[in-house]
């Protein structure tokens, strides 16, 4: 049996002080860049800091938000987009030369306080159909190579957030098991996990099982009770996320690592985008699930043993998002872009609501709308146009702006691209249809928003290739990697 190996180490570990008890755990944030509307990162740290959250994790290495990040003291999880992992998985000498540029470069004294890294995001997600499956493991052995090297492999672990698809059940969380393609590297995974010091990272939506199944109960994705409680043997689930999480427990049981310490890497609640994602869903799932963790309570397969730490997904909006999923995709922000609270939450951390970003500068108050004289016939061009390039999914059926009217809906894309803009007057044109104007068109729920003045890149796609091509130039140029001819 395996069990008796993890529990010498886990003693071990928390004799050394590396591990966080499975009964502490800590509230930190997802913080995303896909965005056209970005707040300056020191902004972002000051935020962090004001609501005494000390735990974000990002997607990618983003060399800004490090910067910024040094010196704060909030501990964090730097991920490894999947579009390096099949230079990381062939090259030890590119996960070398990323090592050095993305977690040695930072650390240290006064440094950013880097304890994760994570390789790849959801690799292992059923719809990319096994293309990043086999680099998995390469790719980690370079990583924690590179990292020895470095003198850091004791202090920054490796993880790998999975998508709950990973496992399966087919009907009770006691009969949860890893996809059968996947036994085998996830056996891999947990066994490295387990000798490296590392949790297991899983993402769980109760959002997606609700939105993407119209006879899922809708109570029982929240924490406030339900009629439809799930009665496995002596076990009783009253919320998806207490089943979700111990269909994992019997994966990692059956594997033999049913001890094995469980950080969720993504979890939260969409406000705006779809039917039931709106300002109070989110309220009432994110403040129920902080409260459920917070109890200590744990599940029915691990009592009084919460995860080890839950990062909410997500710290703001991020509107250039692919919407693929859902136009919900864009609103998992419990901040709006500008750093403003969306609705009432208690972290229990300290302050008993959430602090707004401060200093906050933004473009002049005006915005772009429809001209109230112009025959808006022929509108339909530009308010495409409009729409692909800014953000108009909170006009879609189930948006907080769906039930504007026609010139509103006008006014609304607009305004979107004349913000993206950064208020450029040739961007609110329109062959005349548009104008400028300097009363707030926001209508209710539906905010016309007004950009900030500090215009970061569009996506975090940019930094990703920049990453890529930085790794190749530089392994060419000293003849470690050739391209195949």
């Amino acid at each position: 049996m395996l069990e008796p190996r993890f529990s010498g180490v886990l003693f071990l570990w928390l004799l050394c002080g590396n591990l966080v008890p499975m009964v502490e755990s800590a509230i930190g944030f997802n913080w995303g860049t896909i965005s056209s509307h970005r707040l300056k990162p020191t902004t972002v740290v000051d935020l962090l800091r004001e609501n005494k959250i000390s735990k974000v994790k990002l997607f990618e290495a983003d060399s800004d938000v490090l910067r910024a990040l040094m010196g704060s003291g909030i501990q964090v999880m730097v991920g490894i987009p999947n579009e390096m992992l099949p230079l990381l998985s062939s090259s030890p000498a590119a996960a070398d030369l990323w090592v050095r540029q993305n977690v040695s470069a930072y650390v240290g004294r006064g440094g950013a306080d880097i304890r994760y890294v994570a390789v790849g995001n959801e690799p292992f997600l059923s719809s990319y159909n096994g293309q990043y499956q086999n680099l998995v493991m390469p790719a980690i052995l370079n990583i924690q190579q590179s990292l020895g090297k470095a003198n850091l492999a004791g202090y920054v672990k490796l993880v790998v957030p999975c998508n709950a698809d990973a496992y399966q059940s087919s009907a009770l969380p006691s009969q949860g098991a890893f996809r059968p393609e996947l036994t085998q590297i996830m056996t891999q995974l947990v066994q490295f996990l387990n000798s490296n010091g590392s949790p297991f990272v899983v993402n769980i939506y109760p959002f997606l099982s609700l939105y993407d199944n119209g006879d899922f109960p809708q109570e029982y994705a929240f924490f406030e009770g339900t009629t439809h409680a799930v009665q496995d043997g002596s076990n009783v689930y009253t919320n998806a996320f207490d089943g979700n999480y111990d269909t994992l427990v019997a994966a990692l049981i059956k594997l033999g690592y049913g001890q094995m310490p469980i950080v969720i890497g993504e979890i939260g609640w969409p406000s705006d985008g779809a039917i039931g994602a709106n300002t109070t869903a989110a309220k009432v799932f994110n403040q129920g699930l902080i409260n459920h963790i917070a109890s200590n309570k744990g599940t029915p397969l691990r009592p009084n043993s919460p995860p080890m730490d839950v990062y909410l997904f997500s710290l703001f909006d991020e509107g250039a998002k692919s919407t693929l999923p859902g136009n919900f995709e864009r609103h998992w922000g419990i901040f709006s872009f500008d750093g403003q609270a969306k609705y009432p939450l208690n972290l229990l951390l300290g302050n008993k609501e959430l602090k707004n970003a401060r200093n906050v500068e933004y473009l002049p108050s005006r915005w772009c709308v429809a001209n109230p004289s112009s025959d808006l016939t022929n509108v339909v061009n530009h308010m495409r146009l409009a729409c692909s390039v800014a953000d108009c999914t909170t006009l879609n059926y189930g948006g907080s702006c769906n039930e504007i009217g026609e010139k509103g809906n006008v006014s609304y894309a607009f305004n979107s691209y004349y913000q993206l803009q950064m208020q450029d007057s040739r961007s609110c044109d329109f062959d005349g249809l548009g104008m400028v104007t300097f009363l707030d068109p926001s209508i209710g729920d539906c905010r016309f928003l007004v950009a900030v003045t500090d215009k970061g890149s569009d996506s975090s796609t940019s930094e990703t290739a920049y990453q890529c091509w930085i790794l190749l130039s530089v392994l060419i140029l000293h003849g470690i990697f050739l391209l195949p001819m």
